[in-house]
């Protein structure tokens, strides 16, 4: 004879047994939450590709290690910051982002950045170190040290209704949007357009295009003033998430140069994947791994070695990717 549900449902484990309709109420929450931290791990991922890709394309193209490109994010959050502040308009602010970053890059690659492509890598890590700490202290002297805050406009605020009853933030999809955007724009600047010719043959053989003729000069000045109008373009969106404040481009270089090792150096495609894996890791793996662990650990115990694992994720990704294609899944030679 079956068991009736009572005489299945043991009593001698904390909380009993749970009625079919809670379960159930309990598995869609969790399932909604899944797919929230999925958005913020695609959010997350999106914002590493501004930055990545800008960081790719100067290093595949000139060859050049730049650590300053964290400076230029931050440029690009602060100048966003003070125009909202004295304009009010939030797309004013994000035109300023732009602007100042661009300016700053080339102004970087004309009076330092263009000294160092002959020089060997050490160079150039001394010299981009030294405008790290040149543009943190101009920005905290004129800043001061204290943060900024820039608001979301008022339009993008408030959450909206996804498919399946999820409740996101507007001004996170818009993040989205703008970085597929720039994304397609960057494929259609990179294989359908003169320039993007001109920047692929220099990323393979810069002393033949310069012997053909090209400015390689002008083109390196270019690529230099893109990848940064990029970073301060990042640096602006993430601005109204978070503070904006001395030193906040520093742990996303980190990033972003983990980005362009998973995807390959000089490759768009590359970043825009490797951004994607690495945002979608580290926020779901900080989301499931204290889940999991929780299995058979305590709450407590469960918690710090799930985020402890969690944060060392991307780099066991980077690492696992590295043992089977050394320069990146779609680096040159892959």
């Amino acid at each position: 004879m079956p068991m009736s549900m009572s005489a299945r449902c043991s009593t001698d484990r904390p909380g009993g047994c749970k009625p079919p309709g809670q379960l159930g109420r309990r598995f869609l929450m969790s399932l909604v939450l899944l797919m929230e931290q999925a958005l913020n791990g695609l959010q997350f991922g999106i914002m590493l590709f501004l930055m990545a890709a800008g960081l790719t394309l100067i290093f595949g193209v000139m060859g050049l290690i730049n650590l300053a490109h964290g400076s230029l994010y931050m440029v690009g959050a602060f100048a966003a910051a003070a125009v909202a502040g004295w304009s009010g308009s939030f797309l004013l602010a994000l035109v300023a982002s732009l602007a100042a970053a661009a300016l700053a890059g080339t102004l970087i690659e004309l009076l330092v950045i263009r000294r160092l492509y002959d020089r060997g890598h050490l160079d150039q890590v001394l010299a981009t170190f030294a405008l790290i700490l040149i543009f943190s202290e101009s920005t905290r002297w004129v800043f001061g040290s204290f943060p900024l805050y820039l608001q979301v406009p008022a339009a993008l605020a408030g959450p909206i209704t996804l498919p399946g009853g999820i409740q996101y933030p507007v001004y996170r999809l818009l993040i989205i949007a703008v970085g597929l955007a720039v994304a397609a724009g960057l494929f259609l600047l990179i294989s359908r357009t003169r320039i993007g010719i001109r920047i692929r043959a220099g990323e393979n053989d810069r002393e033949m295009i310069a012997a053909l003729g090209v400015d390689i000069s002008r083109l390196y000045t270019l690529v230099f003033a893109l990848g940064a109008a990029l970073a301060g373009l990042a640096g602006a969106l993430v601005g109204a998430i978070q503070s904006v404040q001395v030193g906040m481009g520093e742990p996303v270089l980190i990033l972003a140069l983990v980005v362009i090792v998973i995807g390959g150096i000089g490759s768009i495609k590359g970043a825009l994947v490797g951004a994607l894996l690495v945002g979608l890791t580290d926020t779901l793996g900080g989301f499931l791994l204290p889940v999991l662990f929780g299995a058979f650990l305590e709450p407590s115990a469960a918690a710090s070695v799930g985020s402890a694992l969690a944060s060392m994720l991307i780099y066991i990704l980077m690492a696992g990717v590295l043992i089977f294609r050394p320069t990146g899944l779609y680096g040159a030679g892959t």
